[in-house]
């Protein structure tokens, strides 16, 4: 690794989306910190020699271990994105519960590295949960330790990704240095669509698919093209099987359409807001979630593949997935999309100069 690449540590990495981007960026990765087992596998697998470590950061020995990992490196850039019962901010006895210290972790290792800058990533909803109080805690903490922050709702498919996706970025740097977010780079006129990021992959219209297989075509977008740059064969592109009554009723939904599509009395055990969608061609797809049960291909009358739903959170196709597919499914739902991830780092760079 070339000595002049700032360096990031991405804490509650998952599968490592976020990191995936800072790498593309020109950044090295030291370590991942998760602890699921599968997730780390595939962080380890795609990271350039990045440490994949199972931690707990519930507990505060675990820090004490990364500090360790990192065996005297200056860290440059911390990444992560605690889950929400992070903030459980009611009330000043509550400060002891433990689902505070996976926010506190973040905050501890900031106060352990003194990075040039961190990123705190999370749902849009963060920003007024509590009645605001989850906002202001970030603000607060990190601003005590020396940061200035500003934060912002980044939209996905501005930058690239073919995914309705919004997410909340704080970002805090030092020296009272406000960060420029990244311009988009496309408008709602040319944004990345389903087509364009899928329609390249076997149909599996007659067969499940089977690991390492071949492309059926040249790419067929820029988006393809840029997807497949590194890849000569396919990874993670694995047919479900459906019973003929559940593509029967998938058959019935119309290209964008939903649950409310269908006839009265069809399709009557899955009825919510999400349920039997189907992908539009020509518009970014819907936000990925954990699971596969709830959206189709645009033109396939079956769920996405794992493969298809990272091609639509812009993990090209290089980047293996492990563990079984229910695990791979929800390590891609859970990602931040490694373009997006880009264009934040891109943005970063000159700050740590």
């Amino acid at each position: 690794m070339a000595a002049n690449k700032p360096t990031v540590i991405d804490m509650f990495s998952g599968c490592g989306g976020l990191s995936k981007g800072f790498i593309d960026a020109g950044f090295e990765v030291l370590l991942g910190v998760d602890f699921d087992e599968a997730a780390l596998k595939t962080f380890e697998h795609n990271h350039n020699g990045a440490v994949a470590f199972k931690g707990d950061l519930f507990k505060k020995d675990t820090l004490q271990e990364i500090v360790e990992i990192v065996d005297g490196r200056s860290v440059d850039v911390i990444v992560g994105g605690p889950p929400c019962q992070g903030f459980s901010l009611t009330g000043s006895r509550q400060e002891d519960d433990a689902r505070n210290t996976l926010f506190n972790s973040m905050v501890e290792a900031v106060k352990i590295f003194e990075p040039k800058a961190f990123i705190l990533e999370n749902v849009p909803g963060l920003a007024t949960l509590y009645g605001g109080k989850a906002k202001k805690e970030i603000l607060k903490k990190f601003g005590d330790l020396g940061y200035t922050i500003n934060y912002k709702v980044l939209y996905a498919p501005d930058y690239g990704v073919p995914q309705i996706r919004k997410r909340i970025f704080f970002v805090g740097l030092k020296n009272g240095v406000n960060f420029d977010f990244p311009e988009p780079v496309h408008s709602p006129d040319n944004y990345v669509t389903c087509e364009q990021a899928i329609s390249d992959l076997p149909s599996l219209e007659h067969d499940l698919g089977h690991e390492n297989i071949e492309y059926p075509s040249k790419p067929l977008s820029n988006y393809q093209q840029k997807m497949r740059e590194q890849s000569s064969t396919l990874h993670n592109h694995i047919g479900t099987s459906h019973t003929d009554l559940v593509k029967s009723v998938i058959a019935l939904v119309p290209e964008g359409g939903n649950h409310k599509d269908l006839p009265p009395g069809v399709g009557d055990s899955r009825k919510f807001n999400e349920a039997w969608t189907r992908y539009h061609s020509q518009k970014p797809s819907k936000t990925i979630d954990t699971g596969h049960r709830n959206h189709f291909h645009y033109k396939w009358n079956r769920v996405p593949t794992v493969r298809e739903n990272a091609r639509l959170q812009s993990f090209p196709d290089n980047f293996k997935l492990f563990g079984n597919k229910t695990q791979q499914y929800k390590q891609v739902g859970n990602a931040v999309p490694p373009l997006l991830g880009f264009h934040l780092a891109t943005a970063l760079k000159p700050y740590l100069e």
